[in-house]
């Protein structure tokens, strides 16, 4: 029964999630939304039995949601004075969410403990006895290797396409030429004056 009660409460707050990562206004909400989505995807997957899965939905995706924060940041401007201006107004809020999730930790916990859900049969050939993680070790680099090669790819492109965009020029800022500093001569860097005394130095 409460593996039910987990699946259920974990579907809807995904979708509610990711609902609100789309009609949020404020970037910064849309990214906290995010997170809150991928998190309770991370705990359908603990209910389905894909351990595996669910570490890589927190650890990657998670911290992949960092990185976003950072280009959000420098594409954006985002005025964080004005926002944190309003943080103690939104605390209630904040605890709210966050007794949430400790709530779903446990609830996850406790569905876990019980079984997880009875899936039926696995999707991929794979012998039931094989662990999870070896499961889709042996997926990935056999069966769906090229697939595997080919998302690699995707990322690749995509980190290439994000560091374009957030790089920028400044004309305020000169370039150190290597080739000028090493081709000069001594006779053109140094010279050599007979200053008068009491004269100062002239520049």
């Amino acid at each position: 029964m409460i593996q039910v009660l987990a699946f259920y409460l974990f579907a809807i707050v995904v979708v509610a999630s990711a609902a609100l990562t789309i009609l949020s206004r404020n970037p910064v909400h849309s990214v906290l939304w995010l997170i809150m989505a991928f998190f309770n995807a991370a705990g359908l997957m603990v209910l389905a039995g894909a351990e595996f899965i669910a570490m890589l939905l927190v650890i990657v995706y998670v911290g992949a949601v960092a990185v976003l924060f950072l280009f959000v940041v420098m594409m954006l401007d985002i005025d964080f004075a004005e926002l944190r201006a309003g943080v103690m107004r939104y605390a209630a809020v904040g605890l709210a969410l966050a007794v949430a999730l400790a709530a779903e930790i446990v609830i996850a916990i406790g569905a876990y403990s019980a079984g997880g859900l009875e899936l039926g049969r696995r999707i991929a050939p794979i012998d039931g006895a094989v662990p999870n993680i070896e499961a889709v070790g042996r997926l990935l680099y056999t069966r769906y290797l090229f697939i595997f090669e080919g998302a690699g790819l995707v990322l690749l492109v995509a980190m290439i396409g994000a560091i374009v965009l957030t790089h920028r020029q400044r004309g305020d800022v000169h370039t150190q030429n290597i080739n000028r500093q090493i081709n000069r001569r001594s006779k053109d860097a140094v010279r050599k004056v007979n200053q008068p005394v009491g004269q100062g130095v002239e520049l």
